[in-house]
């Protein structure tokens, strides 16, 4: 419930801006991809403000997302393995306690003292 409330608090305000962004900047734009003639209409492209800066934080947002997720691949595999091991060791851990408890099972009980 309460991430509910605090996602409602971020994401409305963040809509609104990201709308009223967007409203503000409806004014095409011409991206030229040629260096030696902008005036190429091939490699040109004619899009609303926006779509270009919307565009840009979006590529951001994946190059920055992939860019931290390689970064943390060594860490992903010391927890494997780290996960492994523990396994490995509690699964010998089950093996001795089940020993453990077949020996004390084949030794005799111990005898009960008399209080005087």
């Amino acid at each position: 419930m309460i991430k509910r409330i605090i996602a409602l608090v971020i994401f409305i305000p963040l809509g609104v801006v990201l709308i009223m962004l967007s409203v503000a900047n409806r004014t095409p734009v011409t991206l030229a991809l040629n260096p030696f003639d902008p005036a190429d209409p091939v490699l040109s492209l004619t899009l609303p403000f926006f779509a270009f800066v919307f565009t840009a934080l979006i590529v951001g947002m994946i190059i920055g997302s992939l860019a931290t997720w390689l970064k943390q691949g060594k860490h992903r595999k010391q927890v494997r393995v780290k996960a492994k091991e523990a396994a490995k060791w509690q699964t010998e851990a089950d093996r001795e306690k089940a020993k453990a408890q077949e020996l004390a099972s084949t030794l005799p009980a111990p005898e009960q003292r008399q209080a005087a």
